[in-house]
């Protein structure tokens, strides 16, 4: 059995053509953020005949399941990555629209002291800087 056939059973979801196809290409690569349009094209370039509307039903199921993360950028539209459990922050260039992936223990703790100051406790955020390539 295939890792994606085991992916998907674990996350409570039957095993079909289009999830397996779709998590094969979310999974190729480890760092890139996919449209549901990309994914749909990548599909029709390895003669897949699978609709847009499939995709982007596939990509809903598995945001629910747990298996991808949905991210809305501001200008953009939405990207899905696969969730690996571990927390990462986002850059985005406005020129090119490419996703960046960072960590940093500096900005992680500074982001902790901050909550903490104002009496709370940091139980989640989402960071993401809007850049643009140095002239």
């Amino acid at each position: 059995m295939t890792s994606e056939n085991q992916e998907l059973r674990k996350a409570g979801l039957k095993v079909t053509l289009p999830r397996v196809k779709i998590l094969q290409i979310l999974e190729s690569d480890g760092t890139h953020h996919y449209s549901a349009e990309e994914v749909y094209k990548t599909l029709l370039e390895q003669g897949e005949d699978v609709g847009l509307a499939t995709v982007y039903r596939v990509l809903t199921q598995f945001e629910s399941a747990g298996l991808v993360t949905r991210h809305n950028f501001d200008g953009g539209h939405s990207v899905f990555e696969i969730d690996r459990g571990e927390h990462h922050d986002h850059m985005v260039c406005l020129e090119t629209g490419k996703v960046i992936e960072f960590h940093n223990d500096e900005i992680e703790e500074l982001q902790k002291r901050i909550a903490e100051e104002h009496g709370y406790e940091l139980t989640d955020h989402n960071l993401v800087l809007y850049v643009k390539p140095k002239k």
